[in-house]
């Protein structure tokens, strides 16, 4: 293999040659590992509050409509949980608490005087790099319930069929696997030089993340309609937007506007060539309510329990006062794909600069984080 070649496959490398410049298909990468400032396990509370807004309907939707009784006495009273892209933080340990509490009361409620109870078995799924390590050391010592870590792509198959009672993904599935094909190819409509997200650029690039995500989307959901037992219930909390409303009206085409035009800057200084952002663009998706319908109509194997858009930030009562602490945040999750191809002296400058830009654009965000951009999802696999 020959040198450039042995530069374009090393995911470390940042250097791009000829006729590799707009070919490089971004691919989706785990937030930041570790215990340090910038990493996801110290920087996951803005999720945690957003999640928080769904933790009463899950319950609902629980008590309502999973048959817990039928379940378990179907498996040996054995009940299998999983976080499908649980990355390090303590959020997934409080995601899953919290679900198995709802669990078990349902069951209490429908066998009142039974002696026994289920046990619970939660496997918690990442990408293979995630940094199971940390997730690992910091399991609660008084979980009631076994853990498994289990490595791979949601968007393929994870588990033996009919083995899963009870899935759930929190601000996982915006992530796409990758980006789309088209938008790297200079001679093709959807190129999208300059930009590093569909945020504010031609139909013909919005298009092909919508492509994009279709295709994804199908993929998840073909693999959980595999796993899940039926009857079983999958929960997605997700990025969303408002059917027909562009993504640069909400909050984050903002903030993906700024990295980019950022981004655009550096280059323009002399830290890297401007190919760099040219074939660099982020794999995150924010679907409308009529998008995921149709993927699920294509499926065609579960029921929608219920499908909504939600004010992600309730407790939120200026954005002014967080916005560094939410930069921090965004850079724990993304980090890692834009050091990937930028390197990291560029990345730590564009996030010091993002912060600033933020601030300056502190009127205009506070018109926008209103928005009920935040999706939930609840299906059941059809018996």
């Amino acid at each position: 293999m020959n040198e450039m070649a042995k530069s374009f496959m090393d995911p470390q490398s940042h250097h791009i040659c000829g006729d590799y410049k707009v070919k490089m298909v971004i691919n989706a990468l785990p937030p930041n590992g570790g215990s340090g400032t910038f990493s996801y396990s110290k920087n996951s509370y803005f999720q945690k509050r957003s999640s928080s807004v769904e933790e009463s309907k899950i319950e609902e939707e629980i008590q309502k409509k999973l048959d817990v009784e039928k379940l378990a006495s179907a498996s040996n009273m054995i009940i299998r949980v999983v976080d499908l892209g649980c990355a390090t933080g303590p959020n997934t340990f409080t995601s899953a608490h919290n679900v198995l509490e709802a669990i078990k009361h349902k069951y209490q409620s429908q066998c009142p005087n039974s002696e026994i109870t289920p046990e619970f078995h939660v496997f918690f799924n990442d990408l293979p790099s995630n940094d199971f390590n940390t997730l690992f050391t910091s399991l609660p010592q008084d979980r009631n319930y076994f853990a498994s870590g289990v490595p791979g792509s949601f968007y393929s198959r994870l588990f033996p069929q009919s083995s899963i009672h009870f899935a759930y993904s929190t601000y996982a599935l915006h992530f796409l696997s990758k980006s789309p094909e088209v938008v790297q190819e200079m001679n093709n409509p959807a190129w999208n030089k300059g930009r590093i997200h569909y945020t504010s650029a031609s139909k013909e690039v919005v298009d092909a993340y919508a492509t994009q995500f279709a295709k994804d989307a199908g993929s998840f959901l073909d693999a959980r309609a595999m796993e899940l037992v039926p009857g079983g219930m999958l929960v997605m909390v997700m990025q969303g937007v408002p059917n027909g409303m562009p993504y640069s009206d909400i909050i984050n085409g903002t903030l993906f506007d700024c990295m980019g035009s950022i981004l655009m800057e550096l280059s323009k200084e002399g830290l890297f060539d401007e190919s760099q952002v040219d074939s660099f663009n982020f794999p995150y998706y924010a679907p409308s309510p009529e998008e995921m319908t149709k993927v699920l109509e294509k499926n065609g194997r579960f029921s929608i329990e219920r499908m909504e858009l939600t004010d992600p930030a309730p407790w939120l009562k200026s954005m002014d006062q967080v916005i560094p602490e939410w930069i921090v945040h965004v850079r724990a999750a993304m980090e890692a794909i834009f050091t990937t191809q930028f390197g990291n002296e560029v990345t730590h400058e564009m996030f010091q600069r993002l912060t600033k830009q933020m601030l300056d654009k502190c009127d205009l965000l506070e018109t926008k984080y209103r928005d009920k951009i935040q999706f939930f999802v609840v299906l059941k696999k059809k018996e």
